[in-house]
């Protein structure tokens, strides 16, 4: 018995995230790195600054990747693009397994976070470029799924390298695990369908029917969904074929796409306003400044990335059906409230104290919030700006938007140690502010995508006014809206209907 379709379509998702699994790895990792004795005197015994940069090398990385990566994924596709990604990233992390000292740590994390800056920003654009409209969303949320996936083998391997292990061995074995998901994504991402989407900005029409036809319908290129989706895909690039030329320039003097795009930027920002890397990163600190030493509090992040990666299955699960507007703005009001609630207890019962019961509701802020984080913000950061920008636009604004998170990410890694030193617990005022403050924003400006084919998100964001609440714009569930391209009834330009008859003609009908 054959896969249906969707799930055909879903499985070639989950693999093309698979360099997600390098990206949460790598993440989570390096607090179980960082206070390694042997590492530590194999890096010259680097102060909280030079910890900082180790940590935020591989942000800047991924943040230089985004600058040549929307045009690489444009000119030469985006399997070829996945691949060379995953050679980059297995270049930098080969360095920093054998690193002789704290340079190349730099090196090697720079030339990782390339890598991960290119899979991170090629994945949720590879895999909405393939997707039905009705399943979209769980195709581009399984990014932080196997983010989630990465992060929780990362956590156990460096609680057990960090207490089984002793010498080199104690961080070099963790690095150099970070290169196997790597692996095969280089190998065999080409047995994967091309983006039909990029087939038919390269004129390659028929390549494209092929595709979509293997991804939606067994391979039958007369099904009418695969004709009408075809159809409505060439026009929409015919349309855009002047915008391609000039795609950069559109992206800041077209009033839409510039809309776009900072709400993309704004999303990324938002991300690390919640502050999570800040607890991804500095963990030790923070549950030290509670009285929860480095074993326990790597023992507890092991049960904080199970928690992280039961959260993304249920935005997997509800995010196409309940939406990513609603979803975004409870998460943020509640990562907010989190924040309040264990500020008030650090600032109450610091290290010392002897207060236990005050640890484990410490310990219990840590896992709501990432509960809430990873079911919500984190998820929807990579699968909102794919969705938002039409094919001439997409790859180069989604580069933008990622390179937002990476910079914002930096800025984090590098204040952080600084801001413990100086003033404590109050940073994480910082965050208990900027959770409701995000929640806020997303509420009045960012309007609901879910479920609405990418060649029609042009002419919706220009019924969308700039405030959104109480602006009444109808969005049709998504499963109405595929059964009307099965009956041949597509949208072109800013909302013309056209109707595609099964000998291969149309005719003009009603918006």
């Amino acid at each position: 018995m054959s896969l249906s379709p969707k799930v055909y379509t879903w499985l070639c998702g989950l693999f093309a995230a698979l360099g997600s699994v390098t990206f949460g790895y790598d993440l989570g990792i390096i607090a179980s790195v960082l206070p390694s004795e042997n590492f530590r005197e194999t890096t010259g015994f680097p102060d909280s600054t030079a910890e900082g940069l180790i940590v935020g090398c591989l942000l800047l990385g991924a943040f230089a990747s985004n600058i040549y990566v929307g045009s690489l994924a444009d000119h030469f596709g985006r399997r070829i693009s996945i691949i060379v990604g995953s050679i980059v990233f297995l270049l930098g992390g080969g360095i920093q397994t054998g690193a002789q000292n704290i340079h190349y740590m730099y090196g090697g994390r720079f030339l990782a976070g390339m890598g991960i800056g290119m899979l991170a920003m090629l994945a949720p654009l590879y895999q909405a470029e393939i997707a039905h409209p009705s399943i979209r969303g769980r195709l581009t949320t399984l990014q932080q799924f196997m983010l989630g996936i990465g992060a929780l083998i990362a956590s156990f391997i460096g609680y057990g390298c960090f207490h089984g292990l002793t010498g080199q061995a104690q961080w070099r074995v963790p690095l150099g695990i970070q290169l196997l998901p790597a692996i095969p994504l280089a190998f065999f991402i080409l047995l994967l369908p091309e983006s039909p989407r990029f087939l038919a900005m390269q004129g390659r029409d028929q390549e494209a029917l092929l595709v979509l036809a293997r991804l939606h319908a067994h391979g039958d290129v007369n099904d009418s969904f695969v004709i009408a989706e075809h159809r409505e895909i060439l026009e929409q690039v015919a349309l855009e074929k002047e915008e391609t030329r000039d795609a950069w320039t559109l992206l800041f003097t077209s009033k839409s796409n510039f809309r776009r795009l900072l709400l993309g930027i704004a999303l990324q920002f938002s991300v690390q306003m919640t502050g999570v890397s800040v607890i991804q990163y500095y963990s030790p600190q923070i549950f030290a400044s509670i009285g929860i030493d480095t074993s326990t509090t790597l023992g507890l992040q092991s049960g904080n990335s199970v928690i992280a990666l039961i959260g993304e299955a249920l935005c997997v699960w509800f995010i196409d059906r309940l939406g990513r507007r609603w979803p975004l703005i409870c998460a943020n009001a509640l990562s907010g409230l989190t924040f309040v609630i264990g500020t008030i207890i650090i600032a109450l019962f610091p290290a010392g104290s002897g207060n236990e019961n005050a640890s484990r509701a410490f310990v219990a802020m840590t896992w709501i919030f990432n509960l809430v984080f990873s079911s919500g913000i984190g998820p929807l950061s990579w699968a909102i700006p794919v969705e938002m920008f039409n094919s001439a636009t997409r790859a180069k604004a989604t580069a933008i938007t990622s390179s937002a998170a990476w910079i914002s990410n930096f800025m984090i890694a590098q204040v952080s140690p600084l801001a413990f030193d100086n003033i404590g617990w109050k940073y994480y005022l910082v965050f208990a502010i900027c959770g409701f403050t995000n929640a806020l924003f997303f509420w009045a400006f960012l309007p609901e995508t879910r479920g609405i084919p990418l060649e029609e998100l042009d002419y919706y964001f220009e019924k969308v006014p700039l405030f959104v609440p109480g602006s009444h714009v109808e969005l049709r569930s998504a499963s109405e809206r595929e059964e009307e391209l099965r009956r041949g009834r597509i949208v072109v330009g800013h909302g013309d209907l056209k109707e595609v008859r099964e000998e291969g003609g149309e005719k003009d009908g009603d918006v």
